[in-house]
C-alpha cells in the first residue's frame, strides 16, 4: 500500500495504463535577422492554431463539465494573450536570434521554474497551466507531437507523473476507472475536472514507489482514505471488492430516506441543506431531499477565468438556483477569495501569512465596484426565488455596517432603474472569526441569520493552519474551546431571536449531531453527499436529551473526554461511504 492524497473520492480497480514522460527536445537553432518576420508569423500563427483548439476543445467539453467548469480553458486563452509571457517570447527573438520554437521554449521553461520555487500550492499547480498551454503551442511550431493515448476498448487507471487539462479533454468516463499522479494539488484543474467527472484520484506519490508502476498492474485506488495497492493479493482485491458492494448497498439503502421528513425520532423539525460551488450540483441537492442550498460558494464564478463575471453572467447563475429550487432557501455568500483561494487576474499583496491577511470581506470593502456587481446580481435574483445574502469573514460591526452600506446603494440604484428586487432580502453573516464569537451578541441584534464557518473558526480557535502537514494534526474540531465557542454563539443567538445555522465540514460529520441538538441548532448546511448519512442519524436521534448532552459536554477538558461523552449517544448500525462501519446517532 503506498499513501499519497486523495483529491476525488471513490474505490477503482483494474490495470493501470501509464502515460510515459515526455519532455520536448530540440538543437537550439538560432536564426539570421532577415528571417526574423517569418520566424514572428510562424509565432503567431501558432498562437492562432493554439486559440482555435483550446476553443474547440471547450465546446467538445462542455456536455462533459457543464459551462462553469469549462471555464478553466479560459484561464489557457488567457495566457496566450497574456503579455507579459508573448514580451519574454519576442524578446528572446528579437535580442538572440533564436527560433520562435526555441524562444516558446525558454520562456516557457523560465515561468514554470519562478512558479516552482514560489511556496505556495496554488502557484505551482498554476506552472501546469503554463506548461500545458506552452507545449500546445510547440506541437504548432514543430508538428511533430505523438501523445501517447489510452485505450478505446477496454477501462484502465491512467497513471501519469502528472496530467494537465487537455490530456483529461481525452479521457472516456466510462473507461477510466480512476487516476494516479505522482505530483499534483488538490486544487489543481485535473482534481477540478475529476471530481467534476466523478472519477476517484489519488495524487502526491512522488518517491513513495518502490519501483514505477507499469502498463498492466493491477491497481486499486481509494480516493477517500488516499491510498493506491500496486498488485495486491487476492484478500485485499476481495476486501476491496466487498466494500465497492457494501458501499453500494448503503447508497442504495440511504436513498430511500432522502424523501422521509427531518426529524427527530421525538418530532423535532430540522433541516438539512447543501453547500454547493455550482449549478451543475443542483441535481443531486434535490435527488437527495435537501431542504435548500445553505452555502453557495460564489468564488468558484470567478476562478479559472481572465477577468472577472459580470452583473448579467452572476444573475442568470443566482436566478437558475433559485428558480431551480422552487422555493427552497439559498444562501448566497459574497466572494470569498484571498488566503488559499486566489484569482489569477486579481493581484493581491505578498503576505507572510495569507489566512490572517487580505482576503473576504476585506477585499470586497476596498473594492466596492466589485462587491456592488455581486450584491445587484444577488438582489436581481431574489426576485425570482427564496434568495440570502451572507457575509464571509466579519469581525466587527463597522465591517457589517460598511457592507450593509453598500448593500443599500445597489437596491436604490436597482429601484431607480426599476428593477425588481426583494427589498426585504434576509441579510446575515459567517460567524468563522473568534472576534465575531466575543461580539455575537451584539452582531445578533444587526442581522436576521448566523451560519457558523467551523472551517475557519477551528482554525482560527487553535491557531493552526489546516493546510500545514507539519500542524495539521493539532486541527481538532472537537476540542473544547471551539464547543465553547459554538455554545457562546448559539446561546446569544437564540437570546436575540436570530437565526443560526452550520455550514462548516462539521455540519456533514455525523459525530457532531448531538453537538448541534445539544445546541439547539436545527439547520445544517453541508456536502451534499453527507445529507443522507447525517439523515440517518438525525431520524435515530432524540431531541429531549439535548439538555443531558450539554450538561455533559461541558465539563470535558479535552476533545478526548468530549468523543466519549458523544460516543454514548452513537449506535453502530450503518457504514460509511467506503465500507467501514459508521456510528449513526440514536439518543433511545
Amino acid at each position: 500500500m503506498v499513501e499519497g492524497i486523495g483529491a476525488s473520492s471513490g474505490i477503482a480497480m483494474g490495470k493501470a495504463f501509464v502515460i510515459p514522460t515526455w519532455e520536448w527536445d530540440f538543437p537550439e537553432k538560432l536564426i539570421d535577422v532577415t528571417d526574423l518576420a517569418y520566424e514572428f508569423e510562424r509565432l503567431y500563427d501558432g498562437i492562432r492554431h493554439s486559440k482555435d483548439e483550446i476553443e474547440l476543445i471547450k465546446q467538445e467539453f462542455v456536455s462533459v463539465l457543464g459551462e462553469e467548469q469549462t471555464q478553466i480553458f479560459d484561464a489557457h486563452l488567457a495566457i496566450l494573450e497574456d503579455p507579459i509571457f508573448m514580451n519574454e517570447v519576442q524578446g528572446i527573438m528579437q535580442r538572440q536570434y533564436k527560433a520562435a520554437e526555441v524562444a516558446v521554449k525558454e520562456a516557457i521553461d523560465k515561468f514554470v521554474g519562478m512558479f516552482d520555487l514560489l511556496d505556495d500550492g496554488y502557484m505551482k499547480e498554476r506552472a501546469l497551466d503554463i506548461k500545458d498551454v506552452g507545449n500546445r503551442l510547440l506541437k504548432h511550431l514543430l508538428g511533430a507531437l505523438e501523445e501517447t493515448l489510452p485505450p478505446k476498448d477496454q477501462p484502465y487507471i491512467l497513471v501519469a507523473k502528472e496530467l494537465i487539462p487537455s490530456q483529461m479533454v481525452h479521457l472516456d468516463v466510462s473507461l477510466a476507472l480512476g487516476l494516479v499522479t505522482m505530483l499534483g494539488g488538490k486544487t489543481s484543474h485535473v482534481a477540478i475536472m475529476a471530481r467534476a467527472m466523478g472519477v476517484p484520484y489519488v495524487l502526491g506519490l512522488e518517491g513513495k514507489l518502490q519501483t514505477p508502476i507499469q502498463n498492466g498492474d493491477y491497481l486499486i485506488i481509494d480516493g477517500d482514505e488516499g491510498v493506491v495497492y500496486v498488485n495486491p493479493a487476492d484478500d485485499v482485491i476481495e476486501k476491496y471488492k466487498a466494500r465497492k458492494e457494501t458501499w453500494k448497498a448503503v447508497q442504495e439503502q440511504l436513498q430511500k430516506l432522502a424523501h422521509l421528513p427531518t426529524r427527530t425520532e421525538d418530532g423535532r423539525q430540522m433541516h438539512l441543506a447543501a453547500n454547493i460551488s455550482s449549478v451543475k450540483e443542483l441535481e443531486l441537492v434535490m435527488k437527495n431531499g435537501a431542504s435548500g442550498v445553505g452555502l453557495f460558494r460564489t468564488e468558484f464564478l470567478y476562478m479559472d477565468r481572465s477577468s472577472f463575471p459580470e452583473e448579467e453572467e452572476q444573475f442568470a447563475v443566482y436566478r437558475e438556483v433559485a428558480e431551480r429550487l422552487g422555493g427552497k432557501p439559498v444562501v448566497i455568500r459574497t466572494l470569498d477569495v484571498g488566503g488559499d483561494k486566489h484569482l489569477d487576474y486579481l493581484a493581491l499583496p505578498e503576505e507572510e501569512n495569507p489566512s490572517l491577511g487580505y482576503r473576504a470581506i476585506r477585499i470586497m470593502l476596498d473594492r466596492t465596484d466589485l462587491f456592488k456587481t455581486q450584491l445587484r446580481a444577488i438582489l436581481r435574483a431574489s426576485h425570482y426565488g427564496n434568495v440570502k445574502i451572507m457575509y464571509p469573514m466579519i469581525s466587527s460591526l463597522d465591517e457589517l455596517r460598511r457592507a450593509n452600506e453598500v448593500l443599500e446603494e445597489a437596491k436604490k440604484e436597482l429601484a431607480d432603474e426599476g428593477t425588481p428586487f426583494r427589498p426585504d432580502i434576509a441579510v446575515g453573516i459567517m460567524i468563522e472569526l473568534p472576534a465575531a464569537v466575543m461580539i455575537s451578541d451584539l452582531l445578533a441584534q444587526k442581522v436576521d441569520f448566523f451560519s457558523i464557518g467551523t472551517n475557519d473558526l477551528v482554525q482560527y480557535v487553535l491557531a493552526v493552519d489546516r493546510m500545514n502537514e507539519t500542524v495539521a494534526h493539532l486541527y481538532d474540531p472537537f476540542h473544547p474551546s471551539v464547543l465553547r465557542m459554538l455554545k457562546i454563539t448559539a446561546d446569544h443567538a437564540h437570546k436575540h431571536g436570530t437565526h443560526i445555522s452550520v455550514c462548516g465540514e462539521l455540519a456533514g460529520d455525523v459525530r457532531a449531531l448531538p453537538i448541534w441538538i445539544a445546541l439547539g441548532i436545527t439547520d445544517l448546511s453541508m456536502s451534499v453527499q453527507s445529507i443522507l448519512k447525517v439523515k440517518n442519524s438525525l431520524l435515530q436521534s432524540r431531541h429531549s436529551e439535548g439538555e443531558k448532552i450539554w450538561e455533559e459536554l461541558a465539563g470535558c477538558a479535552s476533545s478526548a473526554e468530549v468523543m466519549t461523552v458523544l460516543t454514548k449517544y452513537l449506535e453502530t448500525d450503518i457504514a460509511d461511504q467506503s465500507g467501514h462501519t459508521r456510528p449513526a446517532c440514536g439518543f433511545s
